[in-house]
């Protein structure tokens, strides 16, 4: 067991995920940033930009709002389920294609199950014959059951469906992102790794590029573990450990557990480029907000699915990163293309720089 500060630990973890300087520029430095990052949070909410574009945003330089997605579709990129649904690097796909991972909350085989096996082959041919299609291009393949999950209802349409059993496989990916919804493809096309060989233990391959990507992984239960929850307590984690693969680590002031990359702490990582990044609420350094309390000495509570009357901060509240510390959140909005902060609330003890603040927002303008 190593035992570190919780100075070790904020600074290890900023140059773990990549928030001490920006080294990445234009397209390729999105792709490099996405395969340095080993998966990238989705989600579609979009005040200042949705969170996979907030995480670029703060890492690659040359690249604006609308342009992340076009640097990696179609052939750099996929959409799976990792940490929740996240963005993967190709070179993943194999691994993903070959786990077929059966996802409970999503309900894959629920979906399969209303589903015709040959309209699901029908739509996979229809994609190999004319994708990248998206779901409204599809040729009409009937009605199906809609699943009702607590009020929300799926989708009525069978070849939609079907898109969604495909997807899940591997027997389709993203290809694109349009104004009018996703394109997909059969992967053989769409990505030049569909057919590299996958690694010999998926969940193995999966843990370590996990711990990668969080850089300290609880292992505590929580959503840093999704769709790795079945290894969490498993002989794979003490095997790693008594392999020299990772680490067991405490913070000082805690008594949680943590596992790190072996060797993490001799790590070296750019110095603080002095820039100010502002945060997606679901970027690699928030993933456990309890270490980011105790490692930052800041609360964060994203409060986007509470009701107004209950909610401490906002709805779309983003963490403002300084100096490497986290220094303030904000409320903002795009007016017209360009961000506004309606509320800002500063961490006692830091001085936010006012004229570093407004570069990091005029780089979430959205083009005009």
């Amino acid at each position: 067991m190593r035992h570190i500060t919780p100075t070790q630990a904020r600074e290890f973890l900023l140059g773990q995920t990549g928030l001490r300087a920006v080294t990445h520029h234009g397209p390729e430095g999105v792709r490099a940033q996405l395969r340095e990052r080993r998966c990238i949070q989705l989600d579609p909410l979009d005040a200042i930009g949705e969170n996979a574009e907030l995480v670029v945003l703060a890492r690659v330089d040359g690249v604006r709002r609308g342009e992340i997605y076009d640097a990696l579709y179609p052939g750099h990129a996929f959409e799976h389920f990792a940490k929740e649904r996240c963005l993967l690097p190709a070179s993943a796909f194999p691994a993903y294609r070959d786990q077929a991972v059966e996802t409970p909350w999503w309900r894959s085989s629920e979906r399969a199950r209303r589903l015709d096996p040959a309209v699901v082959d029908a739509v996979e041919a229809e994609l190999r014959a004319h994708g990248p299609l998206s779901k409204a291009q599809l040729s009409d393949q009937g009605a199906v059951e809609r699943m009702d999950w607590s009020g929300w209802k799926s989708t009525g349409k069978a070849a939609s469906l079907a898109i969604d059993v495909l997807w899940t496989q591997g027997r389709a990916v993203v290809a694109g992102r349009t104004a009018n919804g996703k394109l997909y493809d059969v992967p053989d096309r769409a990505l030049a790794t569909h057919d590299a060989p996958s690694p010999d233990d998926f969940f193995r391959w999966a843990l370590v590029e996990r711990v990668e990507a969080a850089g300290l992984l609880s292992t505590a239960t929580g959503p840093q573990w999704s769709m790795l929850a079945s290894v969490r307590q498993s002989p794979l984690v003490a095997a790693l450990v008594h392999e020299g693969v990772l680490e067991r680590v405490t913070v000082e002031g805690s008594r949680r557990t943590y596992l790190a990359p072996a060797g993490f702490l001799d790590r070296v990582f750019p110095e603080d480029d002095g820039r100010t990044h502002i945060l997606g609420p679901l970027d690699p350094v928030m993933w456990d907000r309890k270490l980011v309390q105790h490692a930052f000495g800041f609360e964060y509570i994203w409060e986007v699915y509470k009701p107004e009357a209950k909610r401490r901060w906002g709805w779309y509240v983003c963490p403002v990163l300084q100096d490497g510390h986290l220094v303030a959140r904000i409320e903002a909005k795009t007016v017209g293309g360009r961000v506004e902060v309606h509320n800002r609330w500063d961490e006692p003890g830091h001085a936010v720089d006012e004229a570093r603040l407004e570069v990091a927002l005029r780089r979430l303008d959205r083009p005009g």
